[in-house]
């Protein structure tokens, strides 16, 4: 299984820390933490993903579990956002996050903020988090990479004026949270709380088709 470059570091920590307790002799030691590497090395898989949904489709930016689906913040409303859907990621989910659709980075920031449970309505706006606008042939969308509380570290690979595929590996979570796609009031959302997604293969929504 491919592991996330991003991983390494926190994979390998335990796992050397494991070698130096088997030197010393503590081997009860060095095996708890080479589990915890393994952990690590599942958590950060990198699986290869493709989807054969229609052009029109959004596809999810996260795997995980459909939080909530509803009206997005007033904020991206005025940039004709209108609908949120909130995507859960436990630990035990890929946190490999990746683009819903085709089209231009037009804005790409970090924000720095709490460390609230992400399932809770005031993380999207309070908490650390990175936020993404595309722009594609078919309309815009934006999306939130939304630090939780276990999760130390939003990584986001987008910049401005890039150029991404639908599909396309655009960042991740280090240690559960959550992912708020935001969609024009013209798309159909496919999608109701409690569906489970899986990033860069499941429709979440769709444009309306020309």
């Amino acid at each position: 299984m491919p592991i996330a470059p991003e991983g390494i570091p926190t994979i390998l920590t335990p796992a050397i820390a494991g070698v130096v307790a088997w030197a010393f002799g503590f081997a009860p030691l060095a095996v708890l933490f080479w589990l915890v590497a393994v952990a690590c090395a599942a958590f950060f898989r990198d699986p290869a993903r493709s989807s054969d949904a229609a052009p029109e489709a959004i596809l999810a930016p996260a795997d995980g579990r459909v939080l909530s689906v509803g009206p997005a913040p007033a904020a991206l409303a005025e940039r004709g956002l209108h609908q949120q859907v909130s995507i859960f990621m436990s630990p035990a989910n890929v946190h490999v996050n990746r683009a819903p659709i085709t089209g231009s980075v037009r804005e790409a920031r970090h924000q720095p903020g709490a460390k609230l449970p992400a399932f809770r309505d005031k993380a999207s706006e309070l908490n650390e988090h990175s936020f993404v606008h595309l722009v594609g042939p078919r309309g815009a969308v934006a999306y939130k990479q939304i630090a939780g509380s276990l999760a130390r570290r939003v990584v986001c690979d987008l910049s401005v004026g890039q150029e991404v595929t639908r599909g396309q590996r655009v960042g991740l979570i280090k240690f559960g949270s959550r992912v708020d796609l935001f969609l024009p009031a013209s798309a159909s959302v496919a999608v109701s709380r409690g569906t489970r997604t899986r990033a860069g293969v499941t429709p979440v929504a769709s444009f309306t088709a020309p």
